[in-house]
């Protein structure tokens, strides 16, 4: 009998509401008898497969015979002093490998840099488009197999505690025991406005910006507490008509605007080659500077490769 269509019928892509059938098949299924066809299989033998698995011959044996209780097919036969695979063993055989390479892969308890891998990135918008066109060459050119993917950062602790992202870049320190960061670089704050704005022709002065209202960042948390609070001192009567927790909004603003605002001055030269906009010199806030950081959860220096593409990234700025 031939067996070749039969897996064809068993492995096809798997639909949402065909997952509770599955996973009760599975079920049913010790999954460590897969190992143990691979074994005898690869190996063509049940003995030689009991040395690589360290089971006894009749344990092999056990298990060849429920597997055979399983599929409908004898899966090896006695030739000599091994066993040869069936048709049907050979074309199942193809699939349980693949799928023990993909899961291996997954796990990669090696470390290995040629295994196809997801790092994840938070930031804010404003940072990453800053950021990750450095970070992604850095990376790219050391671990070509390795995938990035860049999400919002919102929680930072909680997202770097349970393992949601494996990196997590911006502007404060998190200060949570099982965290640690690096400063990858400090930037100075700067006044924006629009080109042509008419506080350009005007003395700068803490009256001077009184007369204009202001964009205000919103940001989750106490993190940036600090700042906030020397930034009331150096601007205490200014007027936030417009406020917003996405830079790039307020850049877009600024430039259609007689409106000024703050911003990292990094940023604010990225965005000035998408938008008409510039710096107002304004002394007092010169000294004013701003840490930006990569922070990672300690236990990820356990992996190898997070903790070489941490060093990349450092290395990068």
């Amino acid at each position: 009998m031939d067996y070749n269509d039969l897996p064809e019928k068993r492995i096809k892509p798997l639909r949402e509401d065909d997952n509770p059938q599955i996973f009760r098949t599975l079920r049913n299924i010790d999954l460590n008898l897969l190992t143990i066809f691979e074994a005898v299989y690869v190996h063509k033998g049940i003995v030689n497969a009991a040395k690589i698995l360290n089971l006894t011959p009749s344990a092999i044996s056990q298990s060849i015979q429920k597997l055979r209780a399983i599929f409908p097919d004898p899966l090896f036969i006695r030739k000599g002093q091994g066993v040869t695979p069936t048709a049907y063993a050979s074309h199942l055989h193809e699939y349980i490998s693949q799928g023990m390479e993909s899961i291996l892969g997954a796990l990669d308890l090696t470390g290995s840099y040629d295994k196809q891998r997801t790092i994840t990135i938070a930031t804010s918008s404003s940072v990453g488009a800053l950021v990750m066109p450095t970070i992604y060459k850095a990376v790219r050119d050391e671990f070509p197999q390795l995938l990035l993917r860049n999400i919002p950062v919102t929680d930072a602790i909680n997202k770097l505690s349970q393992f949601q992202a494996d990196l997590v870049i911006d502007s404060y320190v998190i200060t949570a025991r099982a965290l640690a960061h690096h400063v990858l670089y400090t930037d100075k704050l700067v006044l924006v406005c629009r080109k042509g704005h008419p506080a350009l022709a005007q003395p700068l002065n803490a009256d001077t910006l009184r007369q204009y209202e202001h964009t205000l960042l919103m940001v989750d948390g106490q993190s940036h507490s600090d700042l906030r609070k020397r930034i009331f001192e150096l601007f205490p009567d200014r007027q936030v008509s417009f406020s917003s927790y996405n830079l790039f909004t307020i850049a877009a603003l600024l430039a259609d605007s007689d409106l000024i605002g703050l911003m990292p001055a990094r940023i604010h030269a990225l965005f000035a080659s998408c938008w008409p906009l510039c710096t107002l010199d304004y002394p007092p806030l010169n000294e004013e500077l701003i840490d930006f950081s990569l922070h990672y959860n300690k236990l990820s220096l356990r992996d190898p490769v997070l903790q070489n593409v941490i060093k990349v990234i450092r290395q990068a700025f």
